[in-house]
């Protein structure tokens, strides 16, 4: 399906909406019946009808067919945020008893999920180090239902072989499923491999606005279908309409927006990597990378975020530079306009304890649209205060 299709048309059916080239939002929590025939027929296949936004919303749906048909799925289903599609997901593959073997370092409110919230109802997880599927293998036990990713994962990205680790769940008789936030479905497909289930945050460059948040699941219309009736119901983490619209329009720009980030990246990782007070750069897409030729054939290209190494981990001389930062906002997120910064030193307590596994000189970047040399210009005058 031709990607200008998808963003402009699909979905779209303007006659509806006396031809208005932008969406209407249907602001609306309910939809009324004019029989109880259409009613009862209505409630015997809610998750295709449109009863109770709750459920389905006609503004919703239009982002969910993108973004299914940007991912190569049969379908999709929008929630209010990354972290609630991620949970849903992983709900919708377990039961108490059940297992799950889950890549170290994920997202934190993930590892939250896997670590602190499901040992309390029976399922528990294993996290393995990714870069090595065998990994994966090794923690497989006969009571293990899914197999978990997060390629690049978060701060550190390093990668995992999705095709290897989609064929050993298949072979084992697992379901697999991955956050592919990190790349966009512009950038990697994680379905052409084999994985059953993919979880956006659409928080991130999907909206790219930094104005509104949301989540997506894509897979098989059965597996979709499937976590609509029993969690997305049932938990109500759903995306409301206008958060919805905002993402239907970030997606008209996503294109021109990734190819942006994706080149002032490349620029500015090459000028850092030639700075003797950088003493790493984590960067997939970075030839020196030990997985760049994994990164090559998983991805079509590079996206805005890296993680730098400062020579020192001294707290002061870190905060004096993350501080000295003109035009990098220091925030959480990342994927909107704006460069960001989020340093690991954040997690040193006044009392001095640090509270993280991370190296506390660690300071991930996320690059936006700015131009190249306005931010290798801002970074290396921050430098020079440490």
């Amino acid at each position: 399906m031709d990607l200008s299709y998808i963003l402009n048309e699909l979905g779209e059916d303007r006659e509806l909406y006396y031809c208005a080239v932008a969406p209407p939002i249907l602001q609306t929590s309910n939809f009324a019946c004019r029989t109880v025939d259409e009613m009862r027929e209505m409630l015997r296949n809610e998750a295709e009808a449109y009863l109770y936004t709750r459920g389905n919303n006609p503004t919703v749906t239009m982002l969910e067919k993108k973004l299914a048909a940007l991912e190569g799925a049969e379908h999709a289903i929008a929630f209010g945020s990354g972290i609630a599609a991620v949970s849903a997901a992983v709900l919708s593959q377990v039961n108490a008893g059940d297992h799950i073997v889950c890549v170290d370092k994920p997202y934190g409110w993930t590892n939250t999920l896997m670590n602190r919230f499901l040992p309390r109802f029976g399922v528990e997880v294993t996290m393995v180090d990714g870069t090595d599927p065998e990994n994966y293998r090794q923690a497989i036990r006969p009571n293990t239902k899914l197999l978990y990713m997060e390629s690049p994962n978060s701060f550190t990205f390093e990668l995992q072989d999705i095709a290897a680790i989609a064929a050993l769940a298949k072979e084992q008789g697992c379901s697999t499923i991955i956050d592919n936030s990190f790349a966009s479905p512009l950038f990697q497909n994680p379905i052409q491999f084999g994985v059953d289930l993919v979880v956006h945050s659409c928080t991130k460059y999907i909206g790219g606005h930094s104005d509104t948040m949301g989540g997506i699941v894509c897979g098989s219309r059965e597996r979709i279908n499937k976590i609509f009736e029993r969690e997305y119901m049932t938990l109500g983490a759903v995306l409301s309409p206008h958060d919805a619209w905002l993402l239907l329009r970030g997606l008209r720009t996503l294109p021109v927006r990734m190819e942006h980030v994706a080149e002032t990246t490349r620029k500015v990782v090459a000028w850092l990597e030639k700075q003797d007070k950088i003493a790493k750069i984590f960067y997939p897409f970075s030839p020196s990378h030990p997985q760049y030729e994994l990164a090559r054939r998983q991805m079509r290209n590079n996206t805005g975020q890296f993680t730098i190494a400062l020579k020192t981990d001294d707290i002061r001389k870190i905060d004096r530079f993350c501080d000295s930062l003109q035009h990098f906002l220091m925030a959480a997120s990342w994927g909107g306009h704006e460069s960001l910064i989020y340093p690991a030193a954040a997690y040193h307590t006044p009392d001095g304890k640090y509270k993280s596994k991370l190296a506390v000189n660690l300071v991930r970047f996320y690059i936006g649209l700015e131009e190249a040399d306005y931010l290798i210009q801002d970074i290396e005058q921050a430098l020079r205060m440490i």
